[in-house]
């Protein structure tokens, strides 16, 4: 591909409006000689954003993100850098020159420009007909009838092609060819238009740009048999490559840092419809490169909501394992057979707070995979032998052990043990925070009381659940739980150990608890965990101070 010249690049960065890009996304008022702002990749209610208007760079003190306009163009939009060049030059109206650009690369690029043209008049045609044509009456029925509002279909630009050869007749008025029609998948090959009567779903690129349709067959007389048919496979459209719903969903899979992957292009307009932003849809395929790609340059974080069938459930394990291995943090949420996200897209994010993580969700598929229960215990074993120490694993050797009746053997660290040991990073982090809310209420017994309502369970390490019992009850600890009371006797003045700061720490160990129930809650015990987590998180809220509290 022929490269932007370096005068081109400089001539964007002089000309495009970085103001008017920042402030598409968050708005920004004046400080002196700099603007601010609320933080586009982060939630928070205090201002740390702030842009150099006449260098054009941004920074955030929140989450330390920042850089140059290409750099916000790239991290708003999913973009790599020569897309994210175009993407201002466009909106910009700047032309770019390219280097070393033959003539052939010229026609290939003048080419694709063409379709694109092409392509988005056709969407445009469609929707028009869609709202505007007495005979798509069914069309917005069917739509009505799946609770999606003309907002929302609008927001996505769905469409209705009328069928016969209306689209390409149009097409050719406006001085396209056959050939042009053909090659954005628009025309049969023995003529008419390629989508007749049909139900249509704009298929974009990350800088929504128009590639191709899927289009929903709405008669019982379709001479094409199949659901869903889309665009063929083109120059521009790939469906291995296609993101549906991406150049909606970036901003919020960016400032959320997650992104939902659903099956259908239904399921995405009913949840962002209900509020749920962050969603996108993979056509209907399992996960591939070139989609892990898209998001990757947004977020590392995925939940994968397909159907719970047999082929949504295939679909899942393709694609999670793929994720995975390219470093994706992946969670899987469960979907009962026959239902799909868009049958209940209000109670969308309580079924996010029992998605499983990947070694959960496959751990437990491959002790129910196999009826013979020992093969299946190898399986599993084998399986969790693979994976790297963390929090996760152990959740999983748990569940299995339960499952099977027995204590899994699984190697870790070199050896064989029943349990296997976590990584000393997150080892550290439970024990520091156990043993600094120990000290808090050794420094201040005013909190004993708050003690008691946390639960020996919210303590992982045996000694400081031990020596958690003796603080409540009164009695005097002896070995271990001895040494440790003298230990944090004299932790909590030299860290500067203050009653409210103790009280946070108390109040960390219910959130944390209340965190990890809810990743193996089943329904009925959700909205309750949900519930309880709310009450803990507001409580912490109201022990900070004010300008603390806001930020």
């Amino acid at each position: 591909m022929a490269r932007i010249t370096d005068s081109s690049v400089e001539r964007v960065r002089v000309e495009a409006d970085f103001v008017a890009v920042v402030e598409e996304r968050t708005p920004l008022r004046r400080q002196g000689g700099r603007l601010s702002g609320r933080c586009p990749f982060h939630e928070e209610r205090t201002p740390s954003f702030t842009v150099n208007p006449v260098k054009k760079l941004y920074h955030c003190f929140g989450c330390h993100k920042g850089g140059d306009m290409f750099q916000f163009v790239k991290e708003t939009q999913g973009l790599d850098f020569v897309g994210a060049v175009e993407w201002l030059a466009d909106r910009s109206r700047i032309p770019l020159e390219y280097e070393e650009s033959s003539p052939a690369e010229e026609a290939r690029r003048e080419r694709r420009k063409r379709l694109h043209a092409l392509l988005e008049d056709a969407a445009n045609f469609y929707e028009r007909t869609l709202w505007d044509s007495p005979g798509a009456a069914a069309a917005r029925d069917y739509l009505a009838g799946r609770g999606l509002r003309e907002e929302s279909c609008r927001e996505y630009r769905l469409g209705l092609a009328p069928g016969g050869s209306t689209l390409t007749r149009k097409a050719l008025d406006k001085g396209f060819t056959i050939d042009d029609l053909r090659d954005a998948g628009l025309v049969r090959s023995r003529g008419g238009d390629f989508f007749d009567r049909r139900l249509l779903f704009p298929l974009s690129d990350a800088r929504g740009r128009v590639l191709g349709f899927q289009a929903r067959r709405l008669f019982d007389d379709d001479p094409l048999a199949a659901k869903y048919v889309n665009t063929p496979e083109s120059v521009l459209f790939s469906k291995r490559a296609v993101v549906y719903g991406l150049d909606r969903a970036r901003s919020a899979i960016a400032q959320q840092d997650r992104a939902c992957v659903v099956e259908g292009n239904t399921d995405v307009i009913a949840l962002r419809q209900a509020g749920f932003q962050p969603v996108v849809a993979c056509m209907g395929t399992a996960l591939t490169e070139e989609h892990l790609r898209e998001l990757g340059r947004l977020t590392r974080r995925l939940w994968l909501a397909f159907d719970g069938d047999a082929a949504g459930q295939t679909a899942t394990l393709r694609g999670m394992e793929l994720a995975v291995k390219q470093g994706f943090d992946v969670k899987v949420v469960l979907l009962p057979g026959g239902v799909d996200p868009a049958d209940d897209p209000e109670g969308f994010e309580e079924r996010l707070a029992t998605a499983l993580p990947y070694v959960v969700h496959l751990t437990q598929v491959t002790a129910r995979g196999d009826s013979d229960r020992e093969a299946a215990r190898r399986a599993v074993a084998a399986f969790l032998n693979g994976v790297p120490d963390s929090l996760d694993r152990r959740a999983a050797w748990a569940w299995a052990n339960d499952y099977f009746g027995m204590q899994l053997k699984i190697r870790g660290g070199g050896t064989e043990s029943v349990t296997a040991p976590v990584s000393q990073r997150i080892v550290a982090a439970n024990d520091r925070l156990e043993r600094s809310a120990l000290a808090g209420v050794i420094a201040f017994p005013t909190l004993i009381a708050a003690l008691s309502a946390v639960s020996p369970e919210h303590f992982r390490d045996p000694v400081n659940r031990e020596l958690r019992t003796h603080l409540v009850d009164g009695t005097t600890p002896t070995g271990a739980e001895l040494t440790l009371l003298a230990e944090l006797d004299a932790l909590a003045p030299q860290e500067g150990i203050d009653e409210t700061t103790a009280m946070e720490y108390l109040l960390r160990l219910r959130e944390r608890e209340l965190w990890a129930r809810l990743q193996h809650a089943d329904l009925e015990q959700t909205p309750q965990l949900r519930e309880a987590l709310t009450h803990v998180q507001e409580a912490l809220e109201r022990l900070r101070p004010p300008d603390v509290a806001s930020a």
